[in-house]
């Protein structure tokens, strides 16, 4: 792995906090796969090519497709199962002095450890209700306000934060943004080895993420049955739903569904998708954007939450979810010079984020909250 020279002169002048670190990895137990294990998992394997930081990782047992490539030595935190644990506080006590972050709105409640938390959305209070979005909520505003510092991965998150949760200190926000993967770039190979044959010599329009609601799933497919000579290519997400089998019905055999796909494997359907058609309302940063971009595939997107400060000008963007604007957009992307001036656009946008930034603010912004906390002290 490649780092930035900035990045290993910022972690090896780090004396202070390089020995006080422990992480809470309880989210490689509560998913199998996602952004948040994928920011997670960008994290924490950068600290393992540096002797000189000496971290504690704790996680339950799990089959996180992140967790199993990690192979950091872990802990185990305590007998309980995940599903009690995930709602306590950090039950390991702790030395004076030490930085506890958590991969899912925990903390320790002891009062010489210093809090981080990352926040990555508000999905929850914009579009859940119920019992389960009262626990969410509660647990996600207790561990906000208990933490020393808290890390936004978009200025559109932390505006959400401050409107949900008033109050806050803001000196104490730091904007943070996520990275992409190195693993996604332009290539000519060949699908075989990824199980893709049956997509070879098509043309599809791609498909990234889980079909919540607010992901407008069901415009996806409404805009691909307007292009008899496309297929929709699914990535990621449950088994199909009764609802959504209905919603496909229409497409017939023009349709697609991956699971578990790995790095490489979605970087070559980037790499032969006609776009990433990415019709969310709301996101707390968008990684597939910036995927898609990395990879040479245009993006039809909306102009909503944190996509417009992912995407930039390299995307084409609607300003409400509407079949007709994306059908619209699409057909734009059959003009080779906008096609190709959107690739070149992409390409600059997503160089300006990457894991190891992410990495190297992240651990810079644990050195400024310790400071502040106890400076000389400890």
């Amino acid at each position: 792995m490649r780092f930035e020279k900035s990045l290993v002169k910022t972690i090896m002048s780090n004396t202070r906090v390089k020995k006080r670190i422990v992480f809470d990895n309880i989210i490689f137990s509560l998913q199998s796969a996602g952004g948040v294990s994928n920011y997670w998992f960008n994290l924490l394997h950068r600290f393992k090519f540096f002797n000189a930081i000496n971290v504690k990782y704790f996680q339950s047992n799990n089959r996180n497709i992140f967790s199993l490539v990690l192979e950091n030595s872990t802990s185990k935190e305590s007998i309980f199962p995940v599903q009690i644990l995930r709602y306590l506080p950090f039950l390991v006590v702790l030395s004076r002095g030490v930085i506890f972050h958590s991969s899912y709105y925990r903390v320790s409640l002891q009062k010489s450890v210093l809090n981080i938390t990352t926040v990555h959305d508000f999905t929850y209070e914009y579009f859940s209700c119920g019992l389960k979005q009262k626990i969410h909520t509660w647990q996600k505003y207790f561990a906000i306000r208990r933490s020393s510092g808290i890390i936004c991965v978009s200025e559109n998150t932390k505006k959400d934060l401050i409107k949900f949760v008033p109050g806050i200190d803001q000196s104490r926000i730091q904007v943070v943004y996520n990275g992409v993967g190195e693993e996604f770039l332009p290539v000519d190979d060949f699908g075989s080895d990824f199980g893709f044959e049956e997509l070879v010599d098509k043309n599809f329009i791609l498909f990234v993420g889980d079909r919540s609601l607010y992901k407008n799933f069901d415009k996806a497919v409404d805009t691909v049955k307007q292009f008899p000579g496309f297929c929709l290519v699914i990535v990621g997400g449950k088994e199909f739903s009764d609802q959504e089998e209905e919603i496909l019905a229409d497409l017939k055999e023009r349709y697609y569904r991956f699971e578990g796909v790995s790095g490489k494997a979605l970087n070559w359907l980037y790499n032969h998708a006609f776009c990433l058609l990415y019709p969310s309302s709301y996101e707390g940063f968008g990684i597939p954007v910036l995927e898609a971009m990395r990879a040479g595939c245009p993006v039809v997107s909306t102009n909503l939450s944190s996509i417009p400060e992912v995407a930039g000008d390299a995307a084409l963007l609607v300003d409400t979810p509407d079949v007709d604007l994306f059908v619209e957009k699409v057909n734009l992307l059959k003009d080779d010079e906008i096609r190709e001036n959107l690739r070149e656009k992409g390409f600059v946008q997503a160089s300006k984020f990457s894991w190891d930034k992410c990495f190297e603010e992240t651990l810079a912004f644990y050195e400024v909250i310790w400071d502040r906390e106890f400076g000389d002290k400890c």
